[in-house]
């Protein structure tokens, strides 16, 4: 990437930027993930960041490419807008929801003036300082010797530097880095581990590209051992292979970006959810790497639409569930990061602020740092499960039953690399994978095969429905030998029948024969065994097919666009014509399919 040396900042400067500062990401984040001591040393700090500014950088790029088939470039308030705008969509971990807020705090200065082209560097200094005071209001308890720390320093720096922006971005690199160096002065933790802050040290990567973007000279961006670190073994710079890829244009976020004014939409009336039920997978015993005394076991991540009243509540009730408490974003859009004990609280919290969706829970069984006590090296586990899962409700519940979950959601199916991610997240030494979804099998398999060469034992077990996933959790027994688990989940899985009931988008031809759009389909094990108008009577008639060859227990999963009555009647139904037939419900949240159904 070739760049002409300029003297302002414009829609082209930041999408340089982005570019650059993605590479640059790119090529420290092993290193940045093996110095992750701080608040959890979950060994991620470095990979998050990458994916918190891909997602901003694939924004950049979709505005431009709009404006491929026209004329001219987009302004500079779109490329900040839409840059803030896809961190804080895609934000990832401690870290990365603060990089996602000290972009939003640059975004509102540099588009302030919704018609100027460019900016000078006087406004480059406001921009750095307002995305210092932001992200440092974000956190709940801000702690120095943090990236917050650094992000202070190289606003200080820019604001004594007279000049272009070239100046002041140098200066404020230049600042961040001092300041890194002697964040384990600050950090108890990052001096006895021996190594400087991982944010922080992907901030100085990102304001490195920042001053390559304006004078298109490469930083000569230090190695993680040119600080005062300790010395990183082979191990730890084993790969943790997520690839540096070219920036694609995503339709989904397309639909994401905001418009040219900033606006963003207000959020959606809240419907009531029923927070996740968990009657019947209960939370096993902890793992032999839980959290101890010293702090919680889970990380909490979710987009938000909620007002900013609802969100200062949300504040104060996550403050007291957990630490390492980050909120940011606005207008009507936040993205929410809490380390907590109980995850099932810190959704529910969420659902009566608002509407919490792309809700990511890791089970990563550690304490926090923040409380300053000595905490235990860590050890993995010896066995643990990843679940994928196509909805909120059903992420809270296999979370808080001990599982790593990864969050399929409608249209957006992860990819092998995210399911390698969740298997490190799990951090053990045996993993059952359970893909939920007949498509995934093969990606399953990649992510499995890849995670293999790493060390770690993962049986795959090819469940195709998330009810078959539940069934399988349900008999899971971390204290029995490894094959004896598998078996009994396999089975478990293997014995549960499984259907989904949808609406046709299009005229197509089935199994059952032509639907129409608009048309209900009832799905049994994969294939279109029903075609009605109601969604009940066609959950009704599936429900009985499905137990005229027996059963014992019926798993309803229940989606947000269902109508509010049909697991009442689904239940009724059961209780009055099946003897001996138990059914229990789950609410879903937005998973796509309006109703799963499991018979086993």
């Amino acid at each position: 990437m070739t760049q002409v040396p300029q003297t302002f900042l414009d829609a082209l400067a930041v999408r340089t930027w982005c570019g650059l500062a993605l590479r640059a990401l790119g090529t420290a984040r092993e290193e940045i993930d093996a110095i992750n001591v701080y608040p959890v040393p979950d060994g991620d700090t470095g990979t998050n960041l990458y994916l918190t500014l891909e997602s901003a950088a694939t924004a950049v790029e979709a505005v431009f490419a709009g404006y491929e088939t026209g004329s001219g470039e987009p302004a500079l308030a779109d490329a900040v807008r839409a840059m803030a705008h896809g961190a804080l969509i895609g934000a990832r971990g401690n870290s990365g929801t603060i990089l996602a807020q000290l972009l939003r705090g640059m975004a509102q200065v540099l588009a302030d003036d919704g018609d100027a082209s460019h900016i000078d560097g006087s406004e480059l200094r406001l921009a750095l300082r307002r995305a210092a005071d932001s992200a440092r209001q974000a956190v709940a308890h801000p702690v120095e010797g943090t990236v917050l720390t650094v992000a202070s320093a190289a606003a200080d720096a820019a604001e004594g530097a007279e000049g272009d922006c070239r100046t002041v971005a140098r200066a404020a690199y230049e600042g961040a880095r001092a300041a890194l160096a002697a964040t384990p002065g600050q950090l108890a933790v990052l001096e006895r581990a021996g190594v400087v802050d991982a944010g922080g040290r992907g901030l100085v990567a990102v304001l490195g590209a920042l001053v390559e973007a304006f004078t298109g000279e490469a930083v000569r961006e230090p190695p993680v051992r040119e600080f005062p670190v300790r010395e990183l073994s082979a191990r730890e710079l084993s790969a943790r292979e997520i690839p540096v890829r070219e920036l694609p244009v995503h339709e989904s976020l397309l639909r994401e970006i905001p418009p040219p004014q900033g606006a963003v939409s207000s959020p959606a009336s809240h419907s009531g959810t029923a927070a996740p039920a968990h009657a019947r997978v209960a939370a096993p015993e902890r793992c032999a790497d839980a959290a101890g005394p010293g702090g919680p076991a889970f990380e909490v991540i979710y987009l938000l639409e909620a007002d900013d009243a609802a969100v200062a509540r949300l504040r104060a009730r996550l403050d007291a569930l957990g630490d390492s408490l980050v909120v940011v974003g606005g207008d009507g859009l936040w993205n929410v990061h809490v380390h907590v004990e109980d995850a099932g609280a810190a959704v529910e919290a969420g659902v009566e602020a608002g509407r919490p969706y792309r809700i990511r829970i890791t089970h990563f069984g550690l304490g926090s740092v923040h409380t300053g006590r000595e905490r235990p090296p860590r050890e993995r586990a010896q066995r643990a499960v990843v679940a994928v899962v196509p909805g909120e409700g059903l992420a809270g519940l296999c979370a808080e039953a001990g599982a790593t979950t990864v969050l399929a959601r409608p249209g957006e199916p992860p990819a092998s690399g995210e399911l390698v991610q969740a298997v490190r997240r799990a951090h053990a030494r045996e993993v059952v994978l359970l893909p939920n979804d007949a498509e995934l099998r093969h990606t399953a398999a990649a992510a499995a095969e890849q995670a293999r060469t790493e060390g770690i034992r993962v049986a795959l077990i090819p469940t195709r429905s998330a009810v078959q996933g539940i069934a399988a959790l349900a008999v899971h027994e971390p204290g029995r030998r490894f094959d004896e688990d598998v078996v009994q989940m396999t089975s478990a899985a293997g014995a549960t029948r499984y259907a989904e009931i949808v609406v046709a988008e299009r005229q197509s031809w089935t199994t059952a024969g032509v639907c129409q759009a608009g048309d209900v389909l009832g799905l049994i094990d994969g294939d279109v065994a029903v075609i009605g108008a109601d969604v009940t009577a066609t959950a009704r008639t599936v429900l009985d097919r499905m137990l005229q060859a027996g059963g014992e227990l019926v798993t309803l999963v229940v989606g947000d666009e269902a109508p509010d009555t049909v697991a009442a009647e689904l239940e009724a139904r059961v209780r009055d014509s099946y003897l001996a037939v138990d059914t229990v419900v789950y609410r879903g949240g937005r998973q796509g399919a309006l109703l799963l159904i499991g018979v086993e």
